[in-house]
């Protein structure tokens, strides 16, 4: 019978913990948790379980805490798991399903990796930084085919297997927000001299954009201006880049440097983010008109970049203030009403 190891790795995740074993005592025949410095209960949660707890160093590096778990299993296939994941009972039985058919498969290509559906990623009160509530991710691996996780944030399994797409859906219920920690671990490998693939790139702006305080973006600065400089960076790492400096710019009140970067976006496409901060600006400076006239475009003619919120709901609030502030009732209404209807 085919043989399933869960890989975690874990910290200070007492909430949520309990709740993930409990989806998946049943499909897993050994559990590897990995410990990145817990203080709380989670290490006494996991032996409840039986599952083996391994200690690891945190180095604010994701990807080796990965590697390391996955060098301790030793069934036929690797579940990758995290703590605040849950999978209902459908779907239980979905795996179980999957479990027997992989037992039964006999072909001379055998399947190295099957994708699950991650759900819930705009959801819940602490979102995710992901435009996609709904996305097919690698979550099984076929074990002897020594599968690397890389990158130090927003891991990856490096793929060239035969892979296969499920129908099994897990359900992300994210109880915290995580952007200070990511943001730190971009900053350090970037200051280690990590290479910044236009992936995490993306990654770094989304994050940036969407979850960065002031700090964050005065503290990527220079990184966000090297990259519009770059002769190598393709024409969207530029984009990306100048909308995270324009934000930057439009919140220190810098008038000459958000023009600059606006410009630069604007010419190779104007993107929804960028026409949401000219319409914040313009409304901080007190010129509704002007600024109904950005939200417009951001949400009916532009298409966002980096956050799905700045072509949908975002803009349509705002253009309902602009209208309120104008003395159009009916506009301001029908423009609330619309975002509300909004479905992300």
């Amino acid at each position: 019978m085919i043989t399933f190891s869960l890989c975690m790795i874990v910290r200070n995740e007492e909430k949520n913990l309990k709740r993930c074993l409990d989806c998946l005592k049943d499909l897993m025949d050994e559990m590897i948790i990995v410990d990145t410095g817990s203080t709380d209960s989670t290490k006494e949660i996991a032996v409840s379980y039986g599952a083996k707890v391994y200690d690891f160093k945190w180095i604010d590096d994701f990807a080796a805490a990965r590697n390391f778990a996955f060098s301790k299993a030793g069934c036929d296939y690797i579940y990758s798991a995290d703590a605040d994941e849950a999978i209902d009972d459908a779907n239980i039985l979905e795996f179980k399903k999957l479990k027997k058919v992989l037992g039964e498969d006999t072909t001379d290509t055998p399947i190295d990796i099957v994708q699950m559906y991650y759900c819930g990623q705009t959801k819940g009160k602490e979102k995710s930084v992901y435009n996609f509530d709904k996305e097919l991710r690698p979550k099984l691996f076929k074990r002897i085919r020594h599968f690397v996780w890389e990158n130090p944030i927003h891991e990856q399994i490096r793929t060239e297997p035969l892979i296969y797409d499920s129908d099994i859906e897990i359900q992300h219920m994210q109880s915290e927000s995580h952007a200070s920690r990511d943001l730190s671990i971009f900053r350090k490998a970037i200051d280690n001299g990590y290479t910044i693939s236009s992936k995490l790139l993306d990654f770094y702006a989304r994050e940036l954009y969407m979850a960065g305080t002031s700090d964050d973006l005065t503290k990527a600065r220079e990184f966000m201006a090297a990259v519009t400089d770059s002769e190598m960076a393709s024409v969207e790492d530029i984009r990306k880049a100048s909308i995270i400096l324009a934000r930057y710019a439009r919140l220190k009140g810098d008038i000459k440097t958000l023009l600059k970067y606006a410009l630069k976006e604007v010419s190779s496409g104007c993107a929804s983010e960028m026409c949401c901060e000219l319409g914040d600006y313009y409304m901080d400076n007190d010129d509704p008109l002007e600024a109904s006239l950005w939200y417009y475009n951001a949400a009916f003619e532009q298409k966002p970049m980096l956050d799905i919120h700045t072509g949908a709901d975002r803009p349509l609030i705002a253009l309902s203030k602009c209208y309120e502030k104008l003395g159009n009732k009916e506009l301001s209404d029908n423009y609330l009403k619309m975002a509300k209807e909004t479905k992300i």
